[in-house]
This record gives C-alpha cells, structure tokens and sequence, in this order.
C-alpha cells in the first residue's frame, strides 16, 4: 500500500477483511440449496462460488470452455459439498435449458442462480465491428436474461422461491468509455433486475444485482496482468487504500440470497471500496479514448474482430486503466464522472 503522509502519519485506508476461510452467514446457512454459477470455472466467479459452498450448497459451475471446469469443480469439492460442471453458452436457450435440466437431475431445482459470465474488451466505438458489438451484448445481456428466464420460469411453475444475482459494472450508471458494449449491455442488466424483481416479487423471487471493484486474481488475462502489473501505485488510486479480494465479493453474494436478507431486491450493490464515485475538485485534461489505447488517428477501418469476446469477462474489477480505475494523471471533476469499469 502506498503511504499518504499527513501532519498525524500515513493514513490507513479500509481495513483488511477476515481471512480466507472466514464466513460472513452462520456454517450450514445453505444446506440443501442448490446454486448455479455461470463463468464458475475461473476467477471472481470461482470466487463467488467457493463461499456457497463453504456454506453448505451444492455447486453446479458453468462455462464456455470445458479446460476451466475440470479443475475448478475439484477446487471446490475440496471444500465440502457436492460440485458439477456443465459446458454451456449461455446465448443457446435450448443449452441453457440443458443445463437446468442437467442440474435438477442431479441436485433438484437450482435455489439461487448467479449470473456471472460476461464478455468484454477495449475499443473505440468507431473501430467496432457489428459483431464484436453483438458478441458482447448477447453474451451479457441475452445470456444473462436467457439464463434468468428458464430460473424464473421453473420456479413460477413450481411454486418456489428463489434468489438471483446478476453481476454487473458500475458503468451501468456512468457510462464507459472505450466499452461502448460492455456498458450498454450492463445498463441493460441492471434495468432486468429492477425490471423482474418487481414482476417476480409476488412469487417470491428475488433480483439483485452486485458490482465488483478491482479484485485482482490468479485467472486474469495476460492483458488485464500487463495493464495492472504496471500500475504500483494502483492502491493509492482507490478511496479505500487498497484493492478488494474476492473472497468479499463473496460474502456479498452469499448475503444478497440468503434467507437475512429476503427483503432486499431490486438493488445492486456496489462492492468497490466507492472508486466508482471518487470525484476530484479540478478536471483533468482530456484524453481521447484512442489516445489513452495508443491507437493512431481512425482511418475508417474495423478492427474490433480482432478481440475474441469471452465469459472470462476482462472487466470493471480487473483492468486499472478501466474507468473505475482511472488512468494516471489528475482526478477527474465531479463533472467528469470516472465511470465504471469494463465488465
């Protein structure tokens, strides 16, 4: 952490949470709940998945990629409960209903869905391609409702309650530049769990959505790594003196669906130490999205194709340069919002 000297020493920042292992819910809180974690293979949402088990849930993680799952669903078994894997692209209605066939038969029907898979990637809206626009948005946004819609579905024919998490970005309310896709397909998300919450609420289903800041973890691209490799002053650009872990983005999941928090829904919940709404009193200068990408002047070519979306999603809470982490220089004014980062 980078010390900020005042007349009374270095100023301590948020404190550093319980260490790993630590549950924030009394142990057994999800005995007998099935959970299923989209983008479960890797990173934040491995994550994620890890604290519903240590809480007793049966796991079904899911991915495009078969090469994640193997070792994520051993990881996770180690820590107690029952763990299956599925391939699935969640952009596939009939896979996704697949999936939730595949998980009732094994467990029951999932109690609680977590929405985490994603794609993303920098590039000036000029240069984007129609499909790199439509890769993003189906797969986080019409993956995320595709998904929502068969859980919802099943439990409005059974009769059952149940929670959904929908992980978003903060520049769902911001904006992001140089993410045109990635921001617009997270508005859309965010608008879905206030949307449903209100349509499913007499059924006794819960919507919430959940916001990472910058947790940086093992699964991260070689791209977010050399973005934020660099960046060693990176705590010293958060409010809070230090990245989050994701172990507590965790906590918050396991919170958002458990039974001690039946009346939140609607909501989304910003888990980032309040970088997203860092302001500072004097603008900085500005800096064109291609300049801050080291790209030349646009010549009118396309070059999005280039970026294969993916479900690991290079997103908001891992790339220091994103706008929840601004770029180095001044702080931006409060007319200048820093945004939030690609998700």
């Amino acid at each position: 952490m980078t010390n900020h000297d005042t007349e009374n020493g270095a100023l301590p920042g948020l404190p550093a949470p319980p260490p790993l292992g630590a549950t924030a819910l009394p142990p057994g809180t999800y005995d007998g709940t099935v959970v299923l974690v989209t983008g479960g293979g890797t990173g934040l949402g491995k994550a994620v998945a890890a604290e519903f088990a240590r809480l007793g849930a049966d796991l079904v993680i899911a991915s495009r990629k078969e090469d994640r799952l193997g070792a994520a669903r051993d990881e996770l078994a180690a820590l107690g409960g029952r763990v299956t894997a599925a391939v699935c692209d969640i952009r596939d209605a009939e896979r996704v209903a697949e999936v939730f066939d595949a998980a009732q038969e094994a467990y029951g029907l999932p109690g609680v869905l977590v929405n985490n898979a994603a794609a993303n990637f920098p590039v000036p809206a000029e240069d984007m391609s129609p499909n790199a626009w439509r890769s993003v948005v189906d797969i986080t946004l019409t993956g995320t409702f595709l998904m929502t819609r068969e859980f919802g579905r099943r439990h409005l024919a059974a009769g059952t309650p149940g929670s959904v998490i929908d992980i978003g970005a903060s520049y769902a309310w911001t904006g992001g530049p140089g993410f045109a896709h990635s921001a617009a397909a997270k508005a859309g998300v965010k608008s879905l769990v206030e949307t449903l919450a209100v349509e499913w609420g007499p059924y006794g289903i819960q919507v919430n959505g959940l916001v990472p800041g910058l947790m940086p973890h093992d699964d991260m691209t070689a791209d977010i790594r050399g973005n934020l490799d660099p960046a060693r002053d990176k705590d010293s650009r958060q409010p809070a003196l230090r990245v989050g872990l994701p172990r507590e983005l965790g906590w918050a999941a396991t919170f958002l669906a458990s039974p001690y928090a039946r009346f939140i829904t609607g909501h989304t919940l910003v888990v980032d130490g309040a970088n997203w709404q860092r302001r500072g009193l004097v603008s900085p200068p500005v800096v064109t999205v291609r300049e801050q990408m080291g790209r030349a002047a646009f010549d009118g070519r396309s070059t999005a194709d280039q970026h294969p979306a993916s479900d690991r999603r290079p997103g908001s809470e891992e790339r220091p340069t994103s706008p929840r982490t601004p770029p180095p220089g001044p702080p931006p004014s409060p007319r200048t919002p820093p945004g939030s980062p690609p998700r």
